[in-house]
């Protein structure tokens, strides 16, 4: 992890819950949906899996 995370370990809100259902719809890759939520990519890994999504992997 080169640059650090403002939002270590802050609660998700229903806005970015909204959010990586809709770009994990869309088959965004964990990397781009974890930088448009502004959160590391394993927070926004954890939190599909908790959610039950499925996230695209890039070839």
């Amino acid at each position: 992890m080169a640059e650090g995370f403002e939002r270590h370990r802050q609660p998700w809100t229903q806005d970015e819950i909204q959010k990586l259902h809709r770009l994990a719809a869309k088959g965004m890759a964990l990397k781009a949906i974890a930088k448009a939520l502004t959160r590391s990519e394993e927070s926004t890994k954890d939190r599909a899996k908790a959610d039950g999504l499925k996230i695209a992997k890039l070839r």
